[in-house]
């Protein structure tokens, strides 16, 4: 395919983080899967190595470098190395920079360094039972009293929620006159009222956990509101373009490993005397996915170039997003068939690869969900057209 623009110093980036992979991240991930939670140790074992959090200062624990390529090379090399049930990035690129976007001095210094470290795990909280993509739906709600709020509600479908220990909660504060007033809070663990349900079996990444939270009058200090009160339902807004533009890097690369998967056994595996890969069949539709995979890496690239010049735009990131979760779900498929049989087993890579990327075409917004963005904006009145003429 087409080069790929990193620095020098980011090349040398992703070789020693592949090598931390492979050290301290692979041997335990069959185990981790079993138990179906990754150990706390990971995480603290990337924040001593710097692999945690690039981007906040160094007063923070971090490099001080915002370049979302950094980011962008522990996804891949993540999802290459068949270890994406470890959800770092939520922690450190998706939730992380709500506390330097929104919160104050007081929060970054307080929390940030043991986020760095590895010490302070974090997750975030919207998904209710009846409320996924339509945050309007959400029923948490938190009542403000003296010297602070008090959080009521259920969340579920919740990364990193048995790990986490900050949740940053979005919830209602004036559920009867605005259905979009809701405001952050930044939940710790122990706080009375604070508690956790089961650990959910999921169909696939079984090694990352996924909880239920629940809130029973929790007292959370002012100190902790993130940002403005009311403002919450603006922030995740804001912060949905990176979401999806995290989700699209992963899914992408969770792609590109499922056609290597393949490529590979293809050319092993023999069915009536010959190589599967000399087959026509085979031939074109591996084509057909590594032109596929090619163009939309292209894409996926110019939107990192974007996001770091700050014009990546929410529909852009909802294209980007669209794209490939649907072709991480079709290249696994195209995988398992061609492996027959063994593509049902799950000592075969390319069987966990099917079952771990349907719930990519899910969260950070279906791709239903995604589809109605991009025709609200391809179909609307400002919309410019590709094409313009003078006649």
């Amino acid at each position: 395919m087409l080069s790929r623009e990193f620095t020098e110093e980011q090349q040398m980036f992703r070789d020693a983080y592949r090598k931390f992979l492979a050290a301290e991240i692979v041997p335990q991930m069959e185990q981790w899967r079993e138990a179906g939670i990754v150990d706390r140790e990971a995480f603290r074992r990337a924040g001593e190595q710097g692999f945690l959090m690039v981007w906040p200062d160094e007063a923070y624990g971090g490099m001080g470098d915002a370049d979302f390529r950094f980011e962008q090379i522990i996804i891949e090399e993540t999802a290459y190395a068949r270890a994406g049930d470890w959800y770092n990035s939520l922690h450190s690129r998706l939730v992380g920079p709500y506390l330097t976007r929104f919160g104050s001095e007081e929060q970054c210094r307080r929390f940030l360094p043991k986020c760095a470290s590895g010490e302070t795990i974090l997750a975030i909280a919207m998904t209710e039972p009846d409320a996924g993509s339509d945050l309007a739906g959400m029923r948490s709600t938190a009542v403000e009293a003296d010297d602070h709020w008090v959080l009521n509600g259920s969340k579920t479908y919740i990364s990193n929620g048995i790990n986490a220990d900050l949740v940053v909660v979005a919830a209602k504060t004036d559920p009867d006159n605005n259905p979009h007033h809701m405001t952050l809070f930044l939940v710790e663990r122990g706080m009375e009222g604070f508690e956790r349900g089961r650990n959910l079996k999921k169909m696939g990444l079984k090694g990352q956990d996924t909880a239920e939270l629940f809130f029973n009058n929790v007292k959370v200090p002012k100190a902790n509101v993130l940002g403005e009160p009311g403002k919450g339902f603006i922030y995740l807004m804001q912060g949905l373009a990176e979401e999806r533009l995290i989700g699209a890097v992963g899914y992408l690369s969770a792609a590109q490993l499922s056609w290597d998967l393949t490529a590979d056994y293809v050319k092993e595996r023999k069915a009536f005397g010959k190589p599967v890969a000399a087959f026509q069949n085979t031939q074109f539709k591996l084509a057909e996915l590594r032109t596929e995979l090619d163009l939309a890496q292209c894409y996926v690239d110019q939107c990192v170039r974007a996001f770091n010049a700050g014009s990546l735009t929410a529909v852009d990131a909802a294209k980007a997003k669209l794209v490939t979760s649907e072709l991480q779900v079709k290249v696994a498929d195209v995988g398992v068939q061609m492996h027959g049989g063994a593509g049902y087993m799950d000592e075969y890579p390319i069987s966990r690869q099917y079952t771990d990327a349907k719930i990519s075409t899910i969260y950070a917004g279906s791709s239903e969900v995604m589809k109605i963005i991009i025709s609200r904006d391809c179909l609307g009145d400002g919309y410019t057209p590709f094409n313009t003429r003078n006649f």
